[in-house]
């Protein structure tokens, strides 16, 4: 089951823009809210196995945009992200795939990992420490 969870672009031009391509690819939307930053990634994102931990957020959080995306096949997610590229939709840094490690954490900590990825990236360092 194909899926994207949204962060931080509820009520948002590029929000409509990409519930179109999701939908015209058949793909669930889930916008994940604050409160919902402690559950784990593979409850949010419907993974069997996972339920609700009862802990809701009530920090700040974050505010930048951040994409999700689970049971794709890489020939899928490329189609999505060539549809993305070609509607030239802003570019949304923080993405990931659910994987076998990162659907137990939570938002938060996936969060704090594609900031520092993002980070080394772009500094041409190979350790996400300064």
């Amino acid at each position: 089951m194909e899926k994207v969870l949204l962060y931080n672009l509820a009520d948002t031009p590029m929000a409509f823009q990409l519930k179109v391509i999701l939908a015209s690819e058949k793909i669930r939307i889930r916008s994940v809210t604050p409160e919902e930053y402690r559950q784990p990634i593979g409850y949010l994102a419907g993974l069997p196995g996972f339920s609700d931990n009862g802990t809701a957020y009530d920090g700040k959080g974050f505010s930048e945009p951040m994409l999700i995306m689970c049971g794709f096949s890489g020939q899928r997610l490329d189609r999505f992200l060539s549809k993305m590229k070609a509607r030239r939709l802003p570019a949304i840094p923080l993405k990931a795939v659910v994987t076998s490690q990162n659907q137990h954490w939570d938002s938060l900590k996936l969060y704090e990992e594609l900031k520092a990825e993002h980070k080394v990236m772009h500094s041409g360092s190979t350790s996400a420490e300064p």
